[in-house]
């Protein structure tokens, strides 16, 4: 993978940082981390290079959201009913995921099949230059754990808190 500046067993390492995140995420000076994120987010994309990982696609589905699915059916060339029956499934809180891992739409190259007309989640994704990456704590621990991305943010919050109380 070609990621640098990434410890080479970062997924253990963010395994093992759990308690420290989340208690940073609920704890934490909120709008210093929040503003700190553009240029953390910044930083950690030009350490890591997706089309390498495509963790998230081979572990996640996003939320296919109503728009998502006309949207992608068009551009397939398919009825949605059709997508929804081929690719879809609903979830335990009601939200259209996909029936597989990986992502059917993921390529062997990691490249994404429907890129251009994806899900607004996958367009977002890891929210780490957003509030949800503090918002939602439960996501953001997951997400530390499959995202290289993530596991870098997270892990300059935490110096940054560390710094603080130095």
């Amino acid at each position: 993978m070609n990621i640098t500046n990434v410890p080479e067993h970062w997924e253990k390492e963010a395994k093992e940082h759990q308690k420290a995140y989340k208690y940073m995420l609920e704890r934490g000076n909120f709008n210093k981390m929040l503003n700190a994120l553009p240029e953390l987010n910044d930083d950690a994309f030009s350490k890591v290079d997706c089309l390498e990982c495509a963790n998230c696609c081979k572990n996640h589905s996003p939320r296919f959201k109503q728009p998502d699915i006309k949207r992608i059916a068009k551009s397939l060339g398919i009825k949605e009913g059709d997508l929804v029956a081929r690719y879809l499934k609903l979830d335990e809180d009601g939200d259209y995921v996909s029936r597989q891992k990986p992502c059917p739409f993921l390529h062997t190259d990691n490249t994404c099949n429907i890129y251009d007309d994806r899900p607004g989640d996958c367009r977002r994704y890891p929210y780490t230059d957003e509030d949800v990456l503090l918002k939602r704590v439960n996501l953001t621990l997951k997400n530390a754990t499959i995202c290289p991305i993530t596991f870098l943010v997270m892990e300059q919050l935490l110096k940054m808190e560390k710094s603080k109380l130095k």
